[in-house]
């Protein structure tokens, strides 16, 4: 199913969709990774934004 634009709120910014590019990019920017490094760590821990940000500082330690 595609993402209505117009209905953003909180699933939208909880949860990291990596079927949608433009998603992708905005949490690489945000997190300041490249697309492997969000990939490996989504992978990781599923697609919450939280526990994706917990791994990636992991990650980086």
């Amino acid at each position: 199913m595609a993402d209505d634009k117009t209905k953003v709120g909180g699933q939208d910014r909880t949860r990291i969709n990596t079927g949608e590019d433009d998603e992708v990019r905005d949490w690489e920017k945000t997190f300041g990774v490249t697309p492997a490094e969000l990939m490996a760590a989504v992978k990781a821990v599923r697609n919450g934004a939280a526990a994706v940000e917990a791994q990636l500082k992991v990650s980086k330690v």
